[in-house]
């Protein structure tokens, strides 16, 4: 990829520029500026530094550029598929049967926590989703963005900052930083429309041909080939124009609506569904029932989103600019299907058994304003930013178990609110110290305000009836989710003030140094500092070396401080409570919570950057120690925890769970990045990539158990074996991606593989360990444009129908290992071969 210089009054600042205090993006002669850099797409600035106007070439630490040319040939819907196509040190962890998590997953980068990395748009912080991700899959215990509300219709280019940020960002940028940067064209745009489906077979997951007794009088089962599914319709549409506002500004707008069907990839249930008769025989249901009764993969998701750009300049130096959004998201997905024998299933409502499915709808928007300006020799920037994302949750074709046949089958279970304000402002100015070039200085300050809230669901959602002598029915709540009762009500909020400096300066022509030091004081939890110091030298003009270290933190997010969602179970016909409990619970603290602290980093990294005509190769290596990681504790429960929570005054609650500071962790690797533009003369040309990540993460110490669980025995831990086996194996520990992109006349063809190393499902025990192999995934796209206007594509993701080995192969299980033929550790999707068609057309 090439990157060059465009003249300082028509390039936009970079993220570094734009920081969460920092200039914003489309200023100076705006009404010209967004087709100017939509002819020079891969012009970018630096990041890393707030110093404007150089190169991703100087940068002082690594950073990927992803235009908008190359999501649109992704054949990739979503934000975090296309990152994950393009960035091997980006992973989107499938997740089915995950409750909420379905309908809004986390991705990581460098295999740290979700909320490890920081998401920008236009150089400002993007809020939080609500959601608190709590099922056991990659990401269990956190918060994070939900890029995928963001439409790849909006973005201009993406840029992924893989280095320790926090000095310059703030709070969540120990992993690294991803900017959006939105469209800015005052004029033109384009229509496209993209139709898909999955045509597949799944790989060790044979179809169940038909059903029979046996000699025994057991259940038998006639199977054939594997199964063979076409499912997970996509639609899409989208839209960009841009408008100019009296040559003086620009305005524009992108909305796009998304309707993806849900996918099936379950394997048949072998269990009886029915009791047997009187005589012992079996129910002869069991030879008709539909025994694809689980729904395994993709929720049914439907999006709607709109998003806005502007800029206009003010006259005097003046710049205005403004920027906002808002999502919608309705979510459908399965639990664990309830036979028609389970005893939380009443026969009346639903005689052959039931699926519970989780519905949610989420509503998000944002809205940022700023000014920007020159004052003698400074530059600054002052803006406000709003954003909100409110995650509703229900329950359909459930019931309440303890309201008997009288209960109703659908229910609302309330919803999670997370707000975020902030006030930010900065300048920047430059001196003559007598150096090479001038030393550039940046000073700033910003105000962030956050607010959490879990809202009550409706009473049956969460109640459990009583008999006339006070004691419970049945098992209460929704079946599948039980509502957030009045015990869960939570509303809690908080703020921080930072103040930041930095420095940028060349000690010599060749030798560039950067320090930056960030003070943040919290309201819940004190205050920290921390610094970096990033360095570039210049060897030869093709040649130059670069590297980091800095310090961070990741402030506990208030979900994390304050979550609490407390359901009632039966236990010999008496009620207790079980669940989540914030730290400053009783019955938290009765278990030995302790209030949370930030989490502490140290990042490292060195590498070099080698360029020569079109080549170009990145080798950067690092490590990242974090101490005092913040995570979700086991489930601590049974008798001797039943007894110290009795001794606490806890009478009637029986299981616990808690966030904690548990853990440190190391992670170190190496990213390598290379490209290359081969000239074809009369055949075209073909840009060719190849990205590699190779990474692993070691859980180097566990804190001791708290004093209260010390003396119950090795069983009682606050984090155990599978969840280390999460942090360490839960990611690939190594990721190719390369690429080859072949333009001839009117035609490209687009060709990618990625290579996904070995994953690791952890259990509770060794002997139900289930380890992935490496596997190659292939992705092709055909494009046709017949004029300037049109576009024709077509193509393939997962050309070659690629599946990790099925659960029953790999560690020998049935029963639920046939229902679920695969983990959903896998790191790339559990659906195989994905064909689809789009055309664009642009004006």
């Amino acid at each position: 990829m090439t990157f060059k210089y465009l003249p300082a009054n028509k390039l936009a600042l970079s993220l570094a520029v734009a920081s969460a205090l920092s200039t914003s993006y489309a200023r100076g002669d705006v009404a010209k500026q967004g087709q100017q850099v939509e002819e020079s797409i891969e012009v970018i600035s630096v990041t890393g530094t707030r110093r404007s106007l150089r190169s991703v070439a100087e940068s002082t630490v690594p950073v990927d550029i992803i235009t908008s040319a190359d999501m649109s040939s992704t054949g990739q819907l979503e934000i975090s598929q296309v990152l994950a196509n393009q960035i091997p040190s980006f992973n989107y962890p499938s997740a089915t049967i995950a409750d909420g998590t379905d309908h809004a997953r986390p991705a990581v980068l460098r295999g740290l926590a979700p909320d490890h990395t920081l998401v920008l748009i236009n150089g400002k912080r993007r809020h939080s989703g609500a959601l608190l991700n709590l099922a056991g899959v990659v990401g269990r215990g956190s918060t994070s963005v939900d890029l995928n509300m963001i439409p790849t219709s909006a973005i201009k280019r993406v840029e992924v900052l893989r280095d320790g940020a926090a000095a310059q960002y703030g709070s969540d940028a120990i992993a690294g930083v991803i900017n959006l940067v939105l469209k800015d064209a005052s004029e033109g745009g384009s229509i496209s429309l993209t139709y898909g489906q999955y045509d597949s077979q799944m790989a060790g997951a044979p179809n169940l041909k038909s059903t029979y007794v046996d000699s025994n009088g057991n259940l038998g089962f006639n199977l054939g080939d594997d199964r063979k599914v076409n499912d997970g319709s996509t639609r899409t549409i989208s839209a960009n124009s841009g408008f100019s506002l009296a040559d003086k500004g620009f305005v524009n707008v992108s909305i796009e609506y998304r309707d993806n069907d849900s996918t099936q990839r379950s394997g048949f249930d072998p269990r009886e569904q029915y009791n047997r008769l009187d005589d012992g025989s079996l129910d002869p249901r069991e030879l008709t029932i539909n025994r694809y009764n689980h729904r395994f993969g993709k929720a049914d998701l439907e999006d709607y989103a709109l998003f806005y750009n502007m800029g206009y300049d003010l006259g005097d130096g003046l710049n205005l600019y403004s920027f906002g959004s808002y999502s919608n998201r309705e979510g459908n997905s399965g639990g664990f299907y309830r036979r028609a024998k389970d005893n939380r299933n009443v026969e009346s409502l639903y005689p052959n058994g039931f699926l519970p499915q989780i519905e949610t709808e989420v509503e998000d928007y944002s809205l940022a304003l700023g000014l920007d300006g020159e004052t003698d020799n400074w530059t600054w920037d002052v803006s406000s930013n709003y954003g909100r994302n409110d995650f509703a949750l229900g329950v359909v074709n459930s019931l309440n178990t303890s309201l008997g046949g009288g209960s109703q089958t659908e229910f609302d279970n309330g919803a999670l609110v997370y707000d975020q304000w902030i006030v930010n402002a900065d300048a920047n100015t430059s001196f003559d110290f007598g150096l090479p070039d001038n030393v550039f200085f940046t000073i700033g300050a910003e105000y962030r305000r956050e607010s959490y809230k879990i809202e009550q669901g409706e009473e049956a959602s969460y109640i459990t009836a009583l008999d006339a002598n006070g004691n419970p029915v049945a098992s209460g709540g929704a079946q599948v989710l039980s509502g957030f009762g009045p015990e869960s009500v939570t509303d809690k909020s908080r703020y921080n003030v930072s103040v930041f400096t930095e420095f940028d300066a060349y000690i010599t022509e060749n030798w560039n140094v950067v320090f930056a030091n960030r003070y943040e004081d919290y309201s819940d939890f004190g205050d920290t500092l921390t610094s970096k110091l990033a360095s570039r030298y210049i060897i030869t003009a093709n040649l130059s070396l670069r590297g980091a270290i800095s310090t961070g933190f990741r402030a506990p997010s208030l979900a994390q401080n304050s979550y609490r969602q407390i359901s009632t179970v039966l236990e010999n016909s008496q009620p207790f409570e079980v669940g989540l409990f914030p730290t400053d619970a009783s019955a938290a603290k009765a278990l030995g919570a302790k209030k949370l602290d930030a989490e502490n980093s140290v990042n490292l990294t060195a590498g070099f950057m080698y360029t020569q005509d079109s080549f170009s190769l990145t080798v950067d290596a690092y490590r990242i120690d974090i101490d005092d990681r913040v995570v979700l504790s086991e489930n601590l429960t049974g008798s001797a925890v039943k007894q110290i929570l009795e001794n606490a005054g806890e009478l009637n609650t029986e299981s616990v769970r808690y966030f904690t500071n548990a853990i440190d962790s190391r992670t170190q690797g190496v990213d390598i990045v290379a490209s290359f533009t081969l000239e074809l003369n009369d055949l075209g040309d073909v840009r060719l990539n190849a990205a590699a990540n190779f990474n692993d993460t070691e859980v180097t110490n566990i804190d001791d158990n708290p004093a209260q669980l010390n003396s119950l025995g090795d069983e009682y831990v606050v984090f155990a074996r599978r969840e280390v086996g999460r942090f360490e194996e839960g990611t690939p520990d190594s990721k190719w991606n390369l690429s080859a992109v072949w333009s001839f006349n009117e035609w490209q063809t687009t060709l990618r593989a990625t290579r996904y190393g070995e994953v690791a499902d952890i259990s509770t025990t060794a002997d139900r360990d289930e380890y992935l192999d490496t596997k190659w995934i292939t992705d092709l796209e055909i494009a046709y444009r017949p004029d300037a206007f049109w576009k024709l594509a077509v193509g393939a993701n997962n050309v070659f129908d690629q599946y990790p080995q099925a659960t029953v192969d790999n560690i020998g299980y049935s029963n639920f290992s046939q229902i679920f033929p695969y983990t959903a550790y896998n790191p790339y999707s559990l659906d195989g071969r994905f064909l689809y068609g789009n055309i664009t057309y642009s004006f």
